[in-house]
């Protein structure tokens, strides 16, 4: 009757886990595309529902869970420096293979990955073992493949693809590791050590308010090791890759400084003020070349980026828009009206320079050839006489690099989606592993659905006024 009892616990308490999961993963923040969360709802509601079905007369047979696993992938989810989440809990299938990878025999149908994301603007892959430490072996044990032939079919998956191509691999064991297994994986894969960041036990909030522990579950013992997959692509050094200081348009520049003035306390002149300045040389604006290889002090601006730092209904322009007739808005964006008051309301309620300037603080900005063109285009046909102005501020503060997409960007053929103009924005933002700031989130949905990690920083999108 004990056994029998102890079982019945267990299984109310895989169900509670997995209760608790649901609950936890449909409060995760947005920082995962949906279709990672549904994955992850999926399963743990299958889980769930094995364990509701489980009959009484199954007792007797070794309970065998599945809660843990995902409870350990979403702790890894949780770490600050994850981001540009693609693809959670599902095999990276044979069918993955992008342009350039035709040629390459590959031995393997698919093969499983927990995360696909990004680390420190690193493509990264993520595999998680939730099992009894004493149950891992380094090979074949019992009929059970060991981790050597594990890790080595990973590893030969991720050298064989172009654009989903991984910079590491990240073996992260929830319940500890054996030290001799550890020393295998460290001088058979030359795997290091990977600090986490966040502590074990997760809180939710309770309808009273109350704040309780609902996973009480310590990863104290966790092991996270790295193994490097290849040797990524560098940028050259500043002198080397065309780097330059933004040309600024002379037309009216003088006009536009009798009409405009930067507040020094205002939310635009904070944003351009945190972003590091440009070093000069000879009077030309440049970069330091130590400082630009240093990806983690880089941010790249799209477009939209732009367009949305400069406009009017950023820059307390938002109130008054709303204010004006309909007639008149109507007269003056035909079509777009709504879309337009749109973004006003959006301003209102959530400032877009207060929403970037965590994002651009003490980071050098960076524009490719291809948006400083657009950008000056825009703002040449459609800006007026304040945006205009604020253009030439924040130009003055940025980098213009070559176009120059990353190598996995440029394997990926195009598509209406995925289309030459974009890869190459997003694409020389990923080569000199800096986050790209955008509005579009329309690429970056195409960028998750193949599977690709890309270190994004999204923001709401804004529209030049004329004002």
């Amino acid at each position: 009757m004990a056994d029998e009892s102890d079982r019945y616990l267990e299984e109310e308490e895989a169900k509670t886990r997995c209760r608790h999961f649901i609950d936890d993963v449909r409060r995760f923040p947005s920082s995962i595309p949906n279709s990672c969360r549904r994955t992850l709802l999926r399963l743990a509601q299958a889980e769930l529902s094995f364990l509701s079905r489980r009959a009484p007369s199954s007792s007797d047979v070794p309970l065998s869970v599945n809660i843990g696993h995902l409870e350990a992938v979403l702790h890894i989810l949780r770490q600050p420096f994850i981001n540009g989440v693609s693809r959670v809990c599902k095999p990276i299938p044979r069918a993955a293979v992008i342009k350039g990878d035709e040629k390459n025999n590959l031995g393997f149908n698919s093969i499983h990955v927990d995360i696909v994301c990004s680390v420190k603007g690193k493509p990264v892959w993520v595999i998680v073992s939730d099992r009894n430490p004493k149950y891992l072996s380094w090979k074949e044990y019992n009929r059970t493949k060991g981790l050597k032939s594990r890790v080595e079919k990973v590893l030969e998956a991720a050298r064989s693809l172009v654009a989903l191509r991984p910079s590491s691999v990240i073996l992260f064991f929830a319940k500890g590791i054996d030290g001799s297994l550890l020393q295998d994986i460290e001088n058979g894969f030359g795997a290091s050590k990977f600090e986490l960041e966040i502590p074990d036990f997760y809180f939710t909030e309770e309808g009273d308010g109350n704040w309780i522990n609902i996973i009480a579950r310590s990863y104290s013992e966790s092991v996270a090791l790295e193994i490097k997959v290849d040797h990524r692509e560098h940028p050259t050094s500043a002198s080397e890759s065309g780097l330059r200081g933004l040309t600024l348009s002379s037309e009216a520049t003088d006009l536009l400084e009798e009409k405009c003035s930067l507040d020094p306390h205002g939310a635009f002149n904070a944003i351009i003020s945190g972003l590091k300045p440009l070093i000069e040389i000879n009077g030309m604006g440049t970069a330091d070349s130590g400082d630009v290889l240093h990806g983690g002090n880089l941010i790249n601006f799209d477009t939209t980026a732009l367009i949305a730092l400069v406009s009017e209904i950023s820059n307390d322009g938002a109130e008054k828009l709303l204010s004006k007739s309909e007639e008149e808005l109507r007269l003056r964006f035909k079509g777009n009206v709504e879309f337009v008051i749109r973004q006003a309301e959006s301003e209102l309620h959530n400032p877009i320079h207060v929403e970037l300037g965590s994002a651009t603080s003490l980071k050098r900005g960076i524009v490719c050839e291809t948006v400083l063109y657009e950008f000056k285009e825009l703002i040449s046909m459609c800006g007026g006489t304040k945006e205009k102005w604020r253009a030439n501020q924040l130009l003055k503060r940025l980098v213009v690099v070559p176009d120059h997409p990353s190598d996995r960007m440029a394997s990926i053929p195009n598509t209406r989606k995925l289309d030459l103009k974009n890869k190459t924005v997003f694409g020389t933002g990923d080569y000199w592993q800096a986050p790209t700031l955008t509005a579009n989130m329309a690429f970056i949905r195409a960028i998750s659905q193949i599977g690709m990690s890309l270190h994004t920083i999204n923001h709401q999108p804004r529209a030049l006024t004329g004002d």
